[in-house]
């Protein structure tokens, strides 16, 4: 499985101590070299910083066509990374892109790349009993993270959670 990351999804889970998570599921996370740069060129060090240059698990990978790059960000408006994350997960013919924000959600939509974001993550680490609970992870989150989860989305999630596991809700809360 070719499985993409953009920095979201990194960062965020090394901001709540659940980067492990990204090789129990995926084995192998490709990053392009502009994710890598976003995650070990910044001063003060971002969640993840320091994990990214030692991780095995972790592959970065150059950009062959500069053109989609340079088109995703121009007219898409994307970052460097999002843009790169993008193009290479084109490149890869990827299984997965693990992607957050939502302009490039969007855009990778449109292009028939399948994403997920990070709430994915959790709910998939659940699935497979990697995780006690989601609920939790989400609070942390938005309270370490500043992860932005609207109401309705975080319920969503909690319902999903509920639906596929409902012998761990004993209170209605997972």
């Amino acid at each position: 499985m070719i499985v993409i990351s953009d920095t979201s999804a990194i960062t965020n889970l090394a901001a709540i101590d659940q980067l492990r998570l990204l090789p129990l599921l995926y084995k192998q996370i490709i990053i392009p070299e502009a994710v890598y740069r976003e995650l070990v060129d910044i001063d003060p060090p971002v969640p993840g910083t320091v994990e990214v240059q030692t991780a095995t698990w972790l592959e970065v990978k150059l950009i062959a066509n500069r053109e989609i790059v340079e088109r995703l960000q121009s007219e898409v408006r994307l970052d460097p990374g999002e843009s790169e994350a993008i193009a290479l997960a084109l490149e890869l013919k990827a299984d997965l892109l693990l992607i957050d924000e939502r302009r490039g959600r969007a855009e990778a939509d449109r292009l028939g790349i399948k994403i997920t974001g990070l709430l994915g993550i959790l709910v998939e680490a659940k699935r497979k009993n990697l995780i006690l609970a989601v609920k939790p992870l989400m609070d942390a989150l938005i309270a370490t993270s500043e992860f932005g989860v609207s109401s309705a989305l975080y319920n969503q999630i909690l319902i999903i959670v509920n639906k596929t596991y409902p012998s761990f809700v004993t209170t209605g809360r997972v």
